[in-house]
């Protein structure tokens, strides 16, 4: 036995991009970026500085330019967000602000970076759209590299790397994983980051195995460990023993053999083996996602999520600010629909352009569509930039978090007063589209019927109906154990919500996350659901899953898994009813 060998270490951080890779360690690292000081600087002084940190915004812009030039023209989704990076070097947000604490305050430009990044950083952190929150990444890692510059620090050279090996990093921008050399670098993992960062993003169109916010991977890991990379299962190995080495090559192998055989089929239709076709849309927040949305098939943008925009400013967006952002997307997408979701977010959340409204539970109180109801001039400036961009295209107008009927009134008097305000602007516009409302709350699931009779669509948001009606908060740790879709309170909660839009003839629609996890797919099938919007990636899978059942058996199935009081049972019948086709099998032990 070999008594210098290191141990087997396991992580477990975030799943950034599905798959499997085995290989030696590469550590990169920016040093210095984090030693600073804070120093006064002399009135005399304050031009010499705030000319400092400009200088430094010019060479890191610079840098990100000769990123951008030299990249893949073909893969528009990664230059997209290199874009975005490149106006968030001017951005008021951290450009102005920067310069503003450095003449107000008389400090080094590097100390008043910081203080601005971090204050950028607290005020994402408070949202608590999981997506939104994790925007934060770009501000802290475009100040990131303007810090490089105004500290000398040695920055990462991605595209120097000569090996094949996996890259260990404390964070990577989405233009340090743009150049990514796929024959050489197997995967990366970082100590920050979530899924929904625009590194994510990039991960996802590279298609190379990463795991995000491992918090101590740099300290745990040195050059030339050899790692295990599970990007499916949020995972890192460290020095695996021989056991473990064998069962994820044979892992490797079979996901390989999977993903080949699904990519190979993509094309195809989502329809059952008894001929029952459904739509199988995208849930976005980026125009860019459009690229990633159509690459897997999908049949149109289920959900739009418009909050990114509102936030990415210092002020509430112009109309025509918006319209261009809508029309972009319904361009892109035509003919095929696109439904865009109001604002959803909280009020106190807008700060600093916004008046704080201290809340003690924020998930319940001033956000989405009451937000919204109470500033209606903000509301109606978004209302008619979507109107104007349905226009253009196939536009469905979805409303957030409808608890009540006379909620659902004042938005339809608020879409009046849009389409009389566009009237007399004489503007050219499409007022005559699809009114649909988020059911997530449980009073609009028992008032379902009701409601149906209001709009002409549902969109059952499972993500917040399950954390209402179950009172659990998703973020707690302790709870959320106990956050199930396969919950038999939440199935009949679908149920009743379907059955009101089969009585009503209206379309009804799944955008939460359970939609695009295949577990669930057998029981909705059995529920009668056609329609189901999910990430972009999930689409392939959940296709050739839908091509592997039939309809009518799909419905037995859902009567009885009624019958049942646990999750427990109702997940052990469905793994034993639909065995053979569960995606996934390559990846058991």
């Amino acid at each position: 036995m070999n008594r210098d060998k290191p141990r087997e270490m396991i992580l477990k951080g975030i799943s950034g991009s599905p798959g499997i890779c085995i290989g030696k360690a590469y550590v990169v690292d920016r040093e210095g970026v984090n030693i600073i000081e804070r120093y006064p600087v002399s009135e005399a002084m304050v031009p010499q500085e705030t000319d400092r940190f400009k200088n430094a915004v010019a060479k890191a812009k610079k840098e990100h330019a000769r990123i951008i030039q030299a990249l893949d023209k073909d893969v528009s989704e990664t230059l997209n967000i290199l874009e975005t990076h490149m106006a968030l070097f001017k951005d008021k947000m951290l450009y102005g602000k920067t310069i503003e604490t450095i003449q107000k305050e008389r400090i080094n430009a590097e100390w008043a970076l910081r203080k601005v990044a971090r204050q950028v950083k607290l005020m994402f952190q408070q949202v608590d759209d999981q997506y939104l929150k994790s925007r934060v990444n770009d501000i802290v890692q475009v100040s990131d590299k303007i810090m490089s510059y105004l500290l000398g620090a040695r920055d990462i050279k991605i595209a120097d790397i000569n090996k094949r090996v996996i890259i260990v990093a404390h964070d990577l921008s989405p233009a340090d994983a743009s150049q990514i050399q796929l024959e050489l670098i197997k995967g990366f993992v970082t100590d920050r980051g979530g899924k929904d960062s625009h590194t994510g993003i990039v991960a996802k169109s590279l298609k190379i195995p990463s795991v995000f916010g491992l918090a101590r991977a740099t300290a745990s890991i040195n050059n030339d460990d050899i790692l295990i990379v599970d990007g499916s299962s949020g995972i890192i190995i460290i020095n695996p023993d021989e056991d473990t080495l064998f069962k994820y090559e044979e892992r490797l192998a079979r996901f390989e053999a999977y993903r080949a055989d699904i990519e190979r089929d993509s094309h195809l239709p989502a329809v059952t083996r008894d001929g029952v076709a459904l739509n199988l849309m995208a849930n976005i927040e980026l125009v860019e996602e459009v690229v990633s949305a159509k690459d897997n098939g999908a049949a149109g943008i289920g959900l739009f999520r418009t909050e990114f925009l509102y936030l990415d400013l210092e002020r509430f967006p112009t109309e025509e600010e918006l319209l261009v952002k809508y029309k972009e997307l319904v361009e892109l997408m035509n003919p095929e629909p696109v439904t865009i979701r109001t604002l959803d977010i909280n009020g106190d959340k807008f700060n600093p352009y916004i008046d704080p409204v201290e809340e003690a539970n924020p998930s319940l109180g001033l956000r989405a569509v009451r937000f919204c109801l109470e500033n209606k001039d903000i509301f109606v400036t978004q209302i008619k930039a979507i109107l104007r961009a349905a226009a253009f295209g196939n536009i469905k107008l979805l409303i957030p978090m409808i608890s009540c009927m006379e909620e659902i009134i004042a938005v339809k008097a608020v879409i009046n007063q849009a389409v009389l305000a566009l009237e007399q602007d004489d503007k050219i516009f499409n007022k005559d589209i699809a009114l649909g409302i988020m059911i997530e709350v449980p009073s609009a699931v028992l008032m379902a019927d009701e409601l149906a009779k209001q709009v002409d669509f549902f969109s059952i948001g499972t993500n917040d109906l399950i954390q209402y009606s179950m009172a659990i908060d998703r973020r707690n740790r302790r709870v959320a154990h106990l956050y199930q879709a396969l919950n038999p309170a939440v199935l009949k909660m679908i149920k009743m919500v379907f059955a009101a839009a089969e009585k009503n003839n209206i379309e009804l629609v799944m955008c939460g996350e359970m939609a695009g996890d295949p577990i669930n797919i057998p029981v909705l099938l059995g529920f009668g659901l056609k329609n189901l919007s999910m990430n972009p990636a999930s689409i392939p899978v959940i296709k050739k899953m839908i091509r592997g059942m039939d309809f009518q058996k799909a419905q037995s199935f859902a009567q009885k898994v009624l019958t049942f009081s646990t999750v427990q049972e109702i997940t052990r019948f469905t793994q034993e009813e639909y065995k053979e086709i569960l995606p996934y099998k390559e990846m058991e032990e």
